[in-house]
């Protein structure tokens, strides 16, 4: 399977027109941003659960790394709620449920070869601005390895981005929203951009809050 496979070319997902699609473990569905291969893939998903459902143990051959949309994520190191980001390594292994249900957007076997590092952060409990001047544009780090860099950016209302030579740019919604374009991107919807385009972007009339991962896409044609 190939789902916006070809990493040399821009790629937009919005959630109020994708559709969700069954995966095969009861009450879990998907919402699949870009895919290449099948139920072991390099992927980039939204992944929901319905109250009760679990996952099957299984390993992550290329790692795996994700953040809780909404709702309570449990597995063997405990519960991660709406605001977590998670990573973990290559070689790592869980059995996940959702209790109470809980929506997550993960990405799939794009680890590095010795990106080894695991993470669990509660974003929730983090301010950008914690310390700071208040900026138009604030920015939580998350992780960094090599060329790639994740983190959370929050733009306050009808902030202008022009962003060049990001090395390939994501970004998902996580509230708020902004136009591109003539796109406006509103929650749970999910941009991507090659090296070759720049970022350019308007925060909507009440800001916007972003997950956004840049550097990772310098060797799109290797990728693709």
């Amino acid at each position: 399977m190939r789902i916006n496979a070809d990493f040399t070319r821009r790629a937009a997902s919005h959630a109020a027109t994708s559709v969700w699609v069954a995966s095969p473990s009861g009450g879990v569905e998907r919402r699949m941003l870009d895919r290449i291969g099948g139920e072991v893939a390099r992927a980039t998903t939204i992944v929901r659960f319905a109250p009760g459902s679990v996952f099957p143990a299984h390993t992550h051959g290329g790692g795996e790394e994700y953040f809780v949309l909404e709702g309570d994520f449990v597995d063997e190191e405990g519960s991660h709620k709406a605001g977590a980001y998670v990573r973990n390594p290559p070689g790592s292994r869980h059995a996940p449920s959702a209790p109470d249900g809980t929506t997550i957007f993960v990405k799939l076997s794009q680890f590095g070869p010795d990106d080894t590092q695991a993470l669990s952060i509660d974003t929730s409990r983090l301010d950008a601005g914690a310390g700071k001047k208040r900026s138009a544009i604030q920015s939580l780090p998350l992780h960094s390895h090599g060329k790639q860099n994740v983190r959370i950016e929050t733009w306050e209302p009808g902030v202008e981005i022009d962003n060049w030579g990001h090395g390939g740019i994501e970004v998902l919604v996580l509230e708020g929203d902004f136009t591109e374009g003539q796109e406006t991107f509103l929650a749970h919807s999910w941009l991507r951009l090659p090296p070759s385009e720049p970022f350019v972007a308007r925060a909507g009339p009440n800001g916007v809050r972003l997950l956004v991962t840049s550097g990772h896409l310098a060797d799109a044609v290797i990728l693709a």
